[in-house]
Protein backbone atom coordinates (compact mmCIF):
# COMPACT_ATOMS: atom_id res chain seq x y z
CA UNK A 1 0.00 0.00 0.00
CA UNK A 2 1.04 3.20 -1.16
CA UNK A 3 1.77 5.77 2.33
CA UNK A 4 2.08 9.81 1.25
CA UNK A 5 3.38 11.86 3.61
CA UNK A 6 3.59 15.58 2.90
CA UNK A 7 5.75 18.37 4.37
CA UNK A 8 7.01 21.90 4.10
CA UNK A 9 3.87 24.06 5.30
CA UNK A 10 3.65 26.45 7.59
CA UNK A 11 2.96 30.31 8.33
CA UNK A 12 3.88 32.72 6.09
CA UNK A 13 3.02 36.30 5.00
CA UNK A 14 1.41 37.75 1.82
CA UNK A 15 4.19 37.66 -0.81
CA UNK A 16 6.09 34.94 1.33
CA UNK A 17 7.27 31.51 -0.53
CA UNK A 18 6.72 28.17 0.61
CA UNK A 19 8.52 24.46 -0.99
CA UNK A 20 5.92 21.82 -0.23
CA UNK A 21 7.29 17.94 -0.38
CA UNK A 22 5.58 14.76 -0.69
CA UNK A 23 7.18 11.37 -0.43
CA UNK A 24 6.01 8.07 -1.02
CA UNK A 25 6.49 4.86 -0.23
CA UNK A 26 5.09 2.99 -2.92
CA UNK A 27 8.10 1.02 -5.71
CA UNK A 28 5.78 2.59 -8.12
CA UNK A 29 5.48 6.20 -8.08
CA UNK A 30 7.01 6.97 -11.66
CA UNK A 31 3.95 4.96 -12.85
CA UNK A 32 1.86 7.69 -11.85
CA UNK A 33 0.71 11.45 -12.68
CA UNK A 34 0.82 13.36 -9.46
CA UNK A 35 -0.89 16.42 -8.12
CA UNK A 36 -1.33 18.68 -5.31
CA UNK A 37 -4.78 19.07 -3.89
CA UNK A 38 -6.17 21.76 -1.09
CA UNK A 39 -8.65 22.29 2.02
CA UNK A 40 -9.51 25.35 2.53
CA UNK A 41 -11.48 25.44 5.80
CA UNK A 42 -15.38 25.45 5.14
CA UNK A 43 -14.58 24.14 1.54
CA UNK A 44 -14.50 21.43 -0.58
CA UNK A 45 -11.67 20.08 -1.58
CA UNK A 46 -9.43 21.41 -4.65
CA UNK A 47 -6.86 20.27 -7.31
CA UNK A 48 -3.99 22.73 -7.65
CA UNK A 49 -1.54 20.99 -9.79
CA UNK A 50 -0.33 17.68 -11.90
CA UNK A 51 2.69 16.37 -13.39
CA UNK A 52 3.05 13.33 -15.34
CA UNK A 53 4.32 10.27 -14.86
CA UNK A 54 7.88 12.08 -16.32
CA UNK A 55 7.35 15.29 -15.39
CA UNK A 56 7.49 16.53 -18.92
CA UNK A 57 3.80 18.10 -18.78
CA UNK A 58 2.55 20.11 -16.09
CA UNK A 59 -1.19 21.51 -15.37
CA UNK A 60 -2.37 24.53 -12.66
CA UNK A 61 -5.87 25.32 -11.46
CA UNK A 62 -6.29 29.32 -12.60
CA UNK A 63 -6.22 30.39 -9.18
CA UNK A 64 -2.76 29.50 -8.72
CA UNK A 65 -1.22 30.15 -12.60
CA UNK A 66 2.13 31.35 -12.54
CA UNK A 67 2.82 31.72 -8.71
CA UNK A 68 3.12 27.70 -8.17
CA UNK A 69 5.24 25.22 -9.63
CA UNK A 70 5.42 21.22 -9.81
CA UNK A 71 7.43 19.34 -9.57
CA UNK A 72 9.12 15.22 -9.01
CA UNK A 73 11.79 13.71 -8.68
CA UNK A 74 11.46 9.95 -9.23
CA UNK A 75 14.59 8.61 -8.09
CA UNK A 76 13.15 10.19 -4.72
CA UNK A 77 9.60 9.24 -5.06
CA UNK A 78 8.70 12.85 -4.15
CA UNK A 79 6.75 15.21 -5.83
CA UNK A 80 6.84 19.07 -4.79
CA UNK A 81 5.39 22.33 -4.89
CA UNK A 82 7.38 25.21 -5.03
CA UNK A 83 4.75 28.27 -3.60
CA UNK A 84 5.16 32.20 -4.50
CA UNK A 85 3.30 35.14 -4.10
CA UNK A 86 1.41 33.77 -1.77
CA UNK A 87 -2.31 35.38 -0.66
CA UNK A 88 -4.38 34.42 2.11
CA UNK A 89 -6.62 32.84 -0.09
CA UNK A 90 -3.96 30.03 -0.43
CA UNK A 91 -4.56 29.02 3.29
CA UNK A 92 -5.55 25.43 3.47
CA UNK A 93 -4.50 21.75 4.14
CA UNK A 94 -2.37 20.94 1.72
CA UNK A 95 -2.22 17.08 0.26
CA UNK A 96 -0.77 15.40 -2.36
CA UNK A 97 -2.18 12.21 -3.92
CA UNK A 98 -1.97 10.22 -7.71
CA UNK A 99 -4.10 12.16 -10.11
CA UNK A 100 -6.78 11.06 -12.45
CA UNK A 101 -9.77 12.97 -14.40
CA UNK A 102 -9.40 15.06 -16.89
CA UNK A 103 -9.52 18.65 -17.51
CA UNK A 104 -10.80 20.60 -15.29
CA UNK A 105 -12.35 17.68 -13.11
CA UNK A 106 -9.35 16.22 -11.74
CA UNK A 107 -9.26 14.46 -8.45
CA UNK A 108 -7.07 12.64 -6.19
CA UNK A 109 -7.60 8.65 -6.89
CA UNK A 110 -5.48 7.12 -3.87
CA UNK A 111 -5.37 7.26 -0.49
CA UNK A 112 -4.78 10.50 0.94
CA UNK A 113 -2.31 11.58 3.64
CA UNK A 114 -2.34 13.48 6.48
CA UNK A 115 -1.87 16.73 4.37
CA UNK A 116 0.31 19.78 5.74
CA UNK A 117 -1.03 22.90 6.67
CA UNK A 118 -0.15 26.12 4.87
CA UNK A 119 -1.10 29.61 6.73
CA UNK A 120 -0.83 33.17 4.76
CA UNK A 121 -1.11 35.84 6.83
CA UNK A 122 -2.06 39.37 5.51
Amino acid sequence: QVQLVESGGGLVQAGGSLRLSCASSGRTFSSYPMGWFRQAPGKEREFVAGISRTGDTVYYANSVKGRFSISRDNAKNTVYLQMNSLKPEDTAVYYCNTVAGVSPAYYGSGDWGKGTLVTVSS
